[in-house]
């Protein structure tokens, strides 16, 4: 008799410690989550990032944590690559630069966090294309509307022939920003541009060669 009363014990002292473990588990859980909300409200403060893709990183890292996918990664990775994947969801123009600058994490880092939850997740973006960042580097660079709109003509002609594939599109942006530049005899220089844009100065000059090429300086 005694011996099966201390089985019994045992067994509801198991019970006992069990189903507090899962409440301390719980609460854990509730309390990073509460950290990753806060901590997605501050860096979309920073790098101004509407409430859709605000709520689209929050949404994104629930997805994560319940498959599972944040163990053995730092929150501050994890997070710099939901904000990321949000904005190219709902085609918010942020470059993984300036996500890197506000999160201090390496945009390798970045980019192969974000391979992971977008295979992991099922996600399907599609390739982000120049046009979506030209607006907001010419804001960056004070430029007026007429060299915003023929940044835009040249980045049209270039897709149209298919001649910017496999191109990074912030770089292709810059070019067609600095290619508008000249073409208007503006006072905008190639190192404001590289600057605004977070492309190099080798890059921006590569690419800006290409285009005029390929497209000549007729882009009316």
């Amino acid at each position: 008799m005694v011996h099966g009363g201390s089985t019994v014990d045992r067994k509801r002292l198991r019970q006992i410690n069990a189903r507090q473990r899962q409440k301390r588990l719980g609460k854990s859980a509730r309390n990073r989550v509460l950290h990753a909300q806060d901590e997605i409200d501050r860096l979309s403060l920073l790098l101004s990032i509407p409430e859709k893709a605000r709520e689209g990183s929050l949404e994104i890292y629930r997805e994560a944590w319940e498959n599972d996918l944040i163990h053995g990664r730092s929150i501050e990775t994890i997070l710099a690559a939901t904000i990321y994947l949000a904005c190219r969801k709902h085609k918010v123009p942020r470059t993984l630069d300036e996500i890197e600058d506000v999160t201090n994490v390496r945009r390798t880092d970045i980019i192969k966090t974000c391979k992971i939850l977008a295979k992991k997740l099922g996600m399907k973006l599609a390739p982000a294309s120049p046009l979506e960042y030209v607006s907001a580097f010419c804001a960056k660079l004070n430029l007026k509307q007429p060299i915003e709109e023929r940044a835009r003509k040249i980045i049209d002609a270039a897709l149209e022939i298919n001649i910017i594939s496999g191109r990074s599109p912030t770089s292709i942006a810059a070019a067609a920003i600095y290619m508008a530049i000249t073409l208007s005899d503006g006072m905008t220089t190639q190192k404001d541009v590289a600057d605004a844009t977070g492309v190099t100065g080798v890059t921006l000059r590569a690419r800006y060669k290409e285009l005029v090429r390929k497209l000549g300086t007729k882009i009316e």
